[in-house]
Protein backbone atom coordinates (compact mmCIF):
# COMPACT_ATOMS: atom_id res chain seq x y z
CA UNK A 1 0.00 0.00 0.00
CA UNK A 2 1.09 3.55 -1.01
CA UNK A 3 2.28 6.24 2.01
CA UNK A 4 1.08 9.33 1.02
CA UNK A 5 3.94 11.49 3.52
CA UNK A 6 5.50 14.73 3.07
CA UNK A 7 8.21 15.60 4.34
CA UNK A 8 8.32 19.09 5.34
CA UNK A 9 11.69 20.64 6.36
CA UNK A 10 13.20 24.22 6.25
CA UNK A 11 15.99 22.49 4.56
CA UNK A 12 17.16 21.26 1.67
CA UNK A 13 16.94 17.21 1.23
CA UNK A 14 20.06 15.51 -1.10
CA UNK A 15 20.58 19.29 -2.79
CA UNK A 16 21.38 20.94 0.44
CA UNK A 17 20.67 20.53 4.10
CA UNK A 18 20.77 22.66 7.26
CA UNK A 19 22.72 20.65 9.09
CA UNK A 20 20.46 20.94 11.96
CA UNK A 21 17.02 22.34 12.90
CA UNK A 22 17.98 24.08 15.78
CA UNK A 23 16.86 27.19 17.68
CA UNK A 24 19.32 30.06 16.43
CA UNK A 25 20.44 33.69 17.88
CA UNK A 26 20.92 35.00 14.44
CA UNK A 27 16.95 36.86 13.77
CA UNK A 28 17.50 36.48 9.79
CA UNK A 29 17.84 32.62 9.89
CA UNK A 30 14.02 31.55 9.08
CA UNK A 31 14.54 28.17 10.84
CA UNK A 32 11.74 26.64 12.98
CA UNK A 33 11.86 27.05 16.59
CA UNK A 34 12.75 23.12 18.57
CA UNK A 35 10.58 22.62 21.57
CA UNK A 36 13.52 21.75 23.29
CA UNK A 37 16.70 24.33 23.60
CA UNK A 38 19.03 23.24 21.52
CA UNK A 39 22.73 24.20 21.20
CA UNK A 40 23.34 24.62 17.25
CA UNK A 41 24.29 28.06 16.13
CA UNK A 42 23.20 29.36 12.67
CA UNK A 43 26.13 31.38 11.07
CA UNK A 44 25.52 34.37 9.46
CA UNK A 45 24.05 34.38 5.36
CA UNK A 46 26.13 36.15 2.95
CA UNK A 47 25.52 38.94 0.97
CA UNK A 48 26.86 40.77 -1.92
CA UNK A 49 30.81 41.31 -1.58
CA UNK A 50 31.14 38.39 0.92
CA UNK A 51 34.76 36.18 0.28
CA UNK A 52 34.10 32.68 0.43
CA UNK A 53 36.47 30.33 0.62
CA UNK A 54 37.75 27.30 -1.57
CA UNK A 55 39.52 24.76 0.21
CA UNK A 56 40.10 20.73 -0.69
CA UNK A 57 40.19 19.03 2.61
CA UNK A 58 39.87 16.11 0.89
CA UNK A 59 41.43 14.64 -2.50
CA UNK A 60 42.67 16.90 -5.17
CA UNK A 61 40.87 18.83 -7.70
CA UNK A 62 41.66 19.95 -11.12
CA UNK A 63 42.65 23.62 -10.96
CA UNK A 64 40.12 23.77 -14.18
CA UNK A 65 37.10 23.08 -11.71
CA UNK A 66 38.61 25.61 -9.19
CA UNK A 67 38.72 28.44 -11.62
CA UNK A 68 34.83 27.80 -13.01
CA UNK A 69 33.48 27.77 -9.29
CA UNK A 70 35.45 31.16 -9.08
CA UNK A 71 33.64 32.38 -11.78
CA UNK A 72 30.28 31.05 -11.19
CA UNK A 73 30.38 32.71 -7.10
CA UNK A 74 31.34 35.53 -8.95
CA UNK A 75 28.78 35.98 -11.40
CA UNK A 76 26.34 35.53 -7.64
CA UNK A 77 27.67 38.70 -6.34
CA UNK A 78 30.45 36.74 -3.95
CA UNK A 79 34.33 37.18 -3.77
CA UNK A 80 36.01 33.95 -3.82
CA UNK A 81 39.37 32.89 -2.27
CA UNK A 82 41.78 29.81 -2.82
CA UNK A 83 43.28 28.10 0.12
CA UNK A 84 47.00 28.14 -0.47
CA UNK A 85 47.28 24.79 -0.36
CA UNK A 86 44.73 24.03 -2.57
CA UNK A 87 47.03 23.27 -5.69
CA UNK A 88 49.09 20.18 -3.93
CA UNK A 89 48.77 17.17 -4.66
CA UNK A 90 49.99 14.11 -2.04
CA UNK A 91 50.42 10.45 -2.69
CA UNK A 92 48.78 11.55 -5.71
CA UNK A 93 45.06 11.67 -4.42
CA UNK A 94 45.28 13.71 -1.48
CA UNK A 95 45.22 17.92 -1.97
CA UNK A 96 48.04 18.48 0.10
CA UNK A 97 49.17 16.22 3.14
CA UNK A 98 46.74 16.47 6.64
CA UNK A 99 48.64 19.38 7.80
CA UNK A 100 48.81 21.60 4.70
CA UNK A 101 44.31 20.19 4.21
CA UNK A 102 44.21 20.95 7.73
CA UNK A 103 45.80 24.75 7.50
CA UNK A 104 43.49 25.57 4.66
CA UNK A 105 40.60 24.74 7.12
CA UNK A 106 42.09 26.47 10.02
CA UNK A 107 43.19 29.50 7.38
CA UNK A 108 39.78 29.94 6.21
CA UNK A 109 37.87 29.62 9.72
CA UNK A 110 40.63 32.65 10.97
CA UNK A 111 39.95 35.32 8.54
CA UNK A 112 37.43 37.37 9.78
CA UNK A 113 36.64 38.28 6.30
CA UNK A 114 35.87 34.79 4.85
CA UNK A 115 32.15 34.52 6.04
CA UNK A 116 31.74 30.95 4.39
CA UNK A 117 33.92 27.72 2.82
CA UNK A 118 32.66 25.52 -0.36
CA UNK A 119 35.18 22.51 -0.19
CA UNK A 120 36.17 21.72 -3.47
CA UNK A 121 35.39 17.74 -3.93
CA UNK A 122 35.40 14.90 -1.51
CA UNK A 123 37.08 11.81 -1.91
CA UNK A 124 38.92 10.64 1.31
CA UNK A 125 41.01 12.46 4.22
CA UNK A 126 38.68 14.90 5.93
CA UNK A 127 38.73 12.86 8.99
CA UNK A 128 42.54 13.18 9.44
CA UNK A 129 41.95 16.97 10.03
CA UNK A 130 39.25 16.82 12.88
CA UNK A 131 40.61 17.22 16.24
CA UNK A 132 40.11 19.42 19.47
CA UNK A 133 41.76 22.50 17.77
CA UNK A 134 39.66 22.23 14.40
CA UNK A 135 36.02 22.00 16.46
CA UNK A 136 37.35 25.14 19.13
CA UNK A 137 38.37 27.07 15.66
CA UNK A 138 34.47 26.38 14.30
CA UNK A 139 33.26 27.45 17.57
CA UNK A 140 35.04 30.34 17.95
CA UNK A 141 34.66 31.68 13.71
CA UNK A 142 31.12 29.94 13.29
CA UNK A 143 30.58 30.24 9.59
CA UNK A 144 29.13 28.05 7.08
CA UNK A 145 30.99 25.25 5.18
CA UNK A 146 29.25 23.27 2.16
CA UNK A 147 29.85 19.64 0.85
CA UNK A 148 29.01 16.13 0.64
CA UNK A 149 30.60 12.49 0.78
CA UNK A 150 33.60 12.32 2.68
CA UNK A 151 33.08 16.18 3.91
CA UNK A 152 30.40 14.22 6.44
CA UNK A 153 33.29 13.96 8.80
CA UNK A 154 33.62 17.77 8.58
CA UNK A 155 29.66 18.86 9.07
CA UNK A 156 30.71 16.59 12.15
CA UNK A 157 33.16 18.35 13.81
CA UNK A 158 30.36 21.27 12.97
CA UNK A 159 27.68 19.46 15.20
CA UNK A 160 30.14 19.03 17.64
CA UNK A 161 31.17 22.38 18.07
CA UNK A 162 27.05 23.54 17.96
CA UNK A 163 27.11 25.17 14.34
CA UNK A 164 25.22 24.42 11.29
CA UNK A 165 26.34 23.81 8.39
CA UNK A 166 25.15 22.78 4.93
CA UNK A 167 25.46 19.39 2.89
CA UNK A 168 25.44 20.72 -0.59
CA UNK A 169 27.01 20.66 -4.04
CA UNK A 170 30.85 21.31 -4.26
CA UNK A 171 33.24 22.96 -6.91
CA UNK A 172 33.14 19.10 -8.67
CA UNK A 173 29.29 19.98 -9.00
CA UNK A 174 29.50 24.00 -9.53
CA UNK A 175 32.09 24.27 -12.29
CA UNK A 176 29.57 22.32 -14.69
CA UNK A 177 27.34 25.78 -14.76
CA UNK A 178 26.02 26.58 -11.40
CA UNK A 179 22.70 26.65 -13.03
CA UNK A 180 21.20 23.14 -12.12
CA UNK A 181 18.91 23.15 -8.58
CA UNK A 182 21.53 22.38 -6.40
CA UNK A 183 23.85 25.00 -7.41
CA UNK A 184 21.23 27.37 -7.19
CA UNK A 185 19.69 26.04 -3.96
CA UNK A 186 22.70 26.77 -2.48
CA UNK A 187 23.03 30.06 -3.58
CA UNK A 188 19.61 31.23 -2.19
CA UNK A 189 20.33 29.44 1.11
CA UNK A 190 23.51 31.04 1.49
CA UNK A 191 21.86 34.17 1.75
CA UNK A 192 19.20 33.53 3.60
CA UNK A 193 16.27 31.90 1.27
CA UNK A 194 15.21 28.97 3.07
CA UNK A 195 12.33 26.79 1.15
CA UNK A 196 9.81 24.60 2.22
CA UNK A 197 11.07 21.28 0.79
CA UNK A 198 8.47 18.19 -0.12
CA UNK A 199 10.02 15.25 -1.06
CA UNK A 200 8.20 12.75 -2.87
CA UNK A 201 6.01 9.55 -1.97
CA UNK A 202 7.89 6.46 -1.91
CA UNK A 203 6.17 3.12 -1.14
CA UNK A 204 8.40 2.11 1.94
CA UNK A 205 7.60 5.67 3.28
CA UNK A 206 6.88 5.03 6.86
CA UNK A 207 4.57 8.16 7.92
CA UNK A 208 4.82 10.32 10.80
CA UNK A 209 6.27 13.39 12.18
CA UNK A 210 9.59 14.22 14.05
CA UNK A 211 11.79 16.79 15.55
CA UNK A 212 15.41 17.13 16.47
CA UNK A 213 19.14 17.68 15.51
CA UNK A 214 19.75 17.21 11.64
CA UNK A 215 22.99 15.12 11.62
CA UNK A 216 23.97 12.39 8.75
CA UNK A 217 25.54 12.42 5.84
CA UNK A 218 27.83 9.34 3.80
CA UNK A 219 26.87 6.91 5.89
CA UNK A 220 30.39 4.61 5.44
CA UNK A 221 32.07 8.16 6.48
CA UNK A 222 29.38 9.62 9.42
CA UNK A 223 29.89 6.12 11.47
CA UNK A 224 33.46 6.02 11.96
CA UNK A 225 33.18 9.76 13.36
CA UNK A 226 30.41 9.08 15.84
CA UNK A 227 32.53 10.21 18.52
CA UNK A 228 32.37 13.81 16.74
CA UNK A 229 28.80 13.85 17.48
CA UNK A 230 28.54 13.13 20.90
CA UNK A 231 29.34 16.65 23.21
CA UNK A 232 27.19 18.58 21.34
CA UNK A 233 23.97 16.23 20.71
CA UNK A 234 24.70 13.85 23.98
CA UNK A 235 20.57 13.50 25.03
CA UNK A 236 19.20 15.09 22.94
CA UNK A 237 16.98 13.98 20.12
CA UNK A 238 18.24 12.98 16.01
CA UNK A 239 17.05 13.26 12.75
CA UNK A 240 19.40 10.73 10.93
CA UNK A 241 19.89 11.27 7.50
CA UNK A 242 22.16 8.97 5.21
CA UNK A 243 22.77 8.10 1.69
CA UNK A 244 25.92 5.84 0.19
CA UNK A 245 27.57 5.20 -3.21
CA UNK A 246 28.90 1.51 -4.55
CA UNK A 247 29.01 0.34 -0.89
CA UNK A 248 27.73 -3.89 -0.69
CA UNK A 249 24.56 -4.50 1.20
CA UNK A 250 26.14 -6.52 3.91
CA UNK A 251 28.65 -3.48 4.50
CA UNK A 252 25.58 -0.74 4.44
CA UNK A 253 23.80 -3.51 6.92
CA UNK A 254 27.15 -3.42 9.42
CA UNK A 255 26.79 0.32 9.37
CA UNK A 256 23.45 0.06 10.40
CA UNK A 257 24.38 -2.16 13.29
CA UNK A 258 27.19 0.11 14.47
CA UNK A 259 24.69 3.06 14.79
CA UNK A 260 22.10 0.60 16.57
CA UNK A 261 24.88 -1.24 19.66
CA UNK A 262 26.23 2.46 19.97
CA UNK A 263 22.71 3.64 20.25
CA UNK A 264 22.62 6.43 17.96
CA UNK A 265 18.98 4.59 16.41
CA UNK A 266 17.69 4.34 19.71
CA UNK A 267 17.93 8.09 19.59
CA UNK A 268 16.70 8.67 16.51
CA UNK A 269 13.09 10.28 16.32
CA UNK A 270 12.64 10.33 12.27
CA UNK A 271 15.61 8.94 9.64
CA UNK A 272 15.68 10.36 5.90
CA UNK A 273 17.56 8.04 3.07
CA UNK A 274 18.83 9.49 0.22
CA UNK A 275 19.92 7.86 -2.78
CA UNK A 276 22.08 4.37 -2.22
CA UNK A 277 23.52 4.56 -5.56
CA UNK A 278 25.49 1.22 -7.85
CA UNK A 279 24.81 -0.44 -4.46
CA UNK A 280 25.17 -4.16 -4.16
CA UNK A 281 22.36 -6.78 -4.23
CA UNK A 282 24.03 -9.66 -2.95
CA UNK A 283 21.17 -10.37 -0.51
CA UNK A 284 17.45 -11.13 -1.93
CA UNK A 285 16.26 -7.67 -1.04
CA UNK A 286 15.29 -6.32 -4.37
CA UNK A 287 17.50 -3.02 -3.31
CA UNK A 288 18.85 -1.63 -0.28
CA UNK A 289 15.63 0.66 0.64
CA UNK A 290 13.72 -3.02 1.08
CA UNK A 291 16.36 -3.87 3.43
CA UNK A 292 16.54 -1.30 5.30
CA UNK A 293 12.69 -0.84 5.55
CA UNK A 294 12.74 -4.73 7.39
CA UNK A 295 15.32 -3.24 9.77
CA UNK A 296 13.69 0.18 10.56
CA UNK A 297 9.94 -0.44 10.59
CA UNK A 298 10.35 -1.89 14.11
CA UNK A 299 11.54 1.00 15.52
CA UNK A 300 7.89 3.24 14.48
CA UNK A 301 9.48 6.31 13.72
CA UNK A 302 8.70 7.94 10.46
CA UNK A 303 11.11 6.89 7.71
Amino acid sequence: MKHTTSWRLFALIIATILFGACKTQDKTARVPKAKKALTCKAPQFLQKGDKVALISPAYATPQENVDKTAAILRQWGLEPVVGPNVGNVYLGRYAGTPAQRKSDLLWALSDKSVKAVICNRGGYGSLQEVDKQLIDAIKANPKWIIGYSDISSLHGAWTNAGVMSIHGTMSVSLAKGGSDSSSTLLRDLLTGQVPRYELPDHTQNIPGKAQGILVGGNLCTVVPALHTLADNTAGKDLILFIEEVEESMHNIDRQFDILRTHGVLSRCKGIILGEFTDCGHEYTFPDVETMLYEQLKSYNIPV
